[in-house]
């Protein structure tokens, strides 16, 4: 297990965000960073997820790992998160369908796109299988089985030159933006709510940005520099988001999406916001992690075990909406459904981890062999 760190704390933090904000409407809501900024806990999920590729896909000693292990450790991942997302996939549909019939409310099967399921259970089913058709608050797994299935490519050509795979990831990124390239929805209408043809840039950046400050320290120091300049745009961020003033999509000029703050397609003003957020926060986690290390430990305790929590609370958010929509919400509803949440979470993460450190059983030995004595040692 390791010990807490930036990296698992800032997912922690992404993973919380993602829950309370999963549950629209409740009090807690209103006092999440993505209330207060143009981009939000799903930028930093992805960000750090191509971070940690650099980290996984090189040896303890810094070196990068062969080439077929980095692919066979990535296409397994891939596997890991494409698995997650079709059972939690297969259970909300079943939440859905239990709280219609439990609440005898037929509208509940119309919630977060669950209707074509329930009126086209034939083609829909495919399209979960093939990742076309999602529900609505869980469409974050899909783009990110795309982005790590596409990861081995990233990686090997970033070992033959970082410049080469940032221009290529910039290249699809600026063309889906022009354009409006996505991947389409089926067999409904519409295209992905990600779109992983500009959501992988921030996935490359996060990868190009780990491989570059581990072999050059002047980048670090660079990037500490830039910290006034992160300030300065969460600042701005911060004044458009609590004003609310947003460009107005229907009147900006074309190319629309570079000039909107769309999160389908990563609009350039939602990236650099991000880009601030990590200048202004690089140093935070050193300065408060002491302070607060039970906090720390919790939230890196989730960052370890990300796609577990992830998909617990996925399926913990949906319940949160049940409830409130039965119970009208308010303060004492609110805690009780995001207290609990934020315990099973933790519950989840420490039962991973502790489902790893259990020792197996020891294998049965096959009849009469209990019986006979040990051989002496040679």
């Amino acid at each position: 297990m390791r010990e807490p760190n930036a990296i698992d704390f800032w997912r922690g933090v992404a993973l919380v965000t993602i829950f309370i904000n999963h549950i629209p409407g409740n009090f807690f809501e209103r006092y999440t960073f993505s209330q207060y900024g143009i981009s939000d806990a799903a930028e930093l999920f992805v960000f750090l997820a191509g971070w940690s590729i650099g980290l996984a896909t090189r040896g303890r000693d810094g070196t990068p790992e062969p080439r077929l292990t980095t692919v066979l450790r990535l296409l397994s991942r891939t596997i890991e998160v494409y698995r997650a997302q079709i059972v939690i996939m297969s259970l909300a549909l079943a939440m859905i369908a239990g709280c219609a019939l439990y609440l005898d409310n037929p509208l509940i099967l119309e919630w977060h796109n669950a209707g074509g399921f329930f009126a086209d259970p034939i083609q829909t089913m495919v399209g979960i299988v093939v990742l076309t058709h999602q529900l609505g608050f869980f469409n974050i797994l899909p783009l990110y089985v795309v982005l790590i299935a596409i990861a081995p490519i990233v990686v090997l050509l970033g070992r033959v030159s970082r410049a080469l795979v940032l221009a290529l990831s910039f290249s699809l990124y600026a063309a889906s933006l022009v354009f409006e390239w996505n991947l389409p929805s089926w067999p409904g209408e519409g295209d992905w709510f990600f779109n992983p043809l500009c959501w992988q840039l921030l996935l490359v950046l996060g990868f190009v940005s780990n491989e570059a400050s581990r072999e050059n320290p002047r980048l670090r120091s660079l990037a500490r520099r830039l910290t006034p300049l992160g300030i300065a745009l969460v600042a701005l961020g911060f004044v458009l988001a609590v004003w609310e003033l947003r460009p107005d999509p229907m009147l900006a000029p074309e190319p629309r999406l570079v000039f909107t703050f769309d999160k389908t397609y990563l609009s350039p003003g939602r990236l650099i916001h991000f880009c601030g957020m990590v200048l202004a926060f690089q140093a935070v986690y050193g300065l408060i992690a002491p302070r607060v290390m039970p906090l720390a430990r919790f939230l890196s305790g989730l960052g370890r075990n990300s796609l577990a929590v992830f998909s617990m609370g996925s399926l913990l958010s949906l319940a949160g909406q049940f409830v409130r929509f039965q119970t009208g919400g308010g303060i004492i509803v609110d805690v009780s459904v995001v207290g609990s949440g934020l315990f099973a979470l933790g519950f989840t993460a420490w039962f991973v981890e502790w489902r790893a450190r259990k020792p197996r059983a020891p294998r049965t030995p096959p009849d009469g062999a209990a019986s006979r004595p040990a051989s002496p040692p040679a």
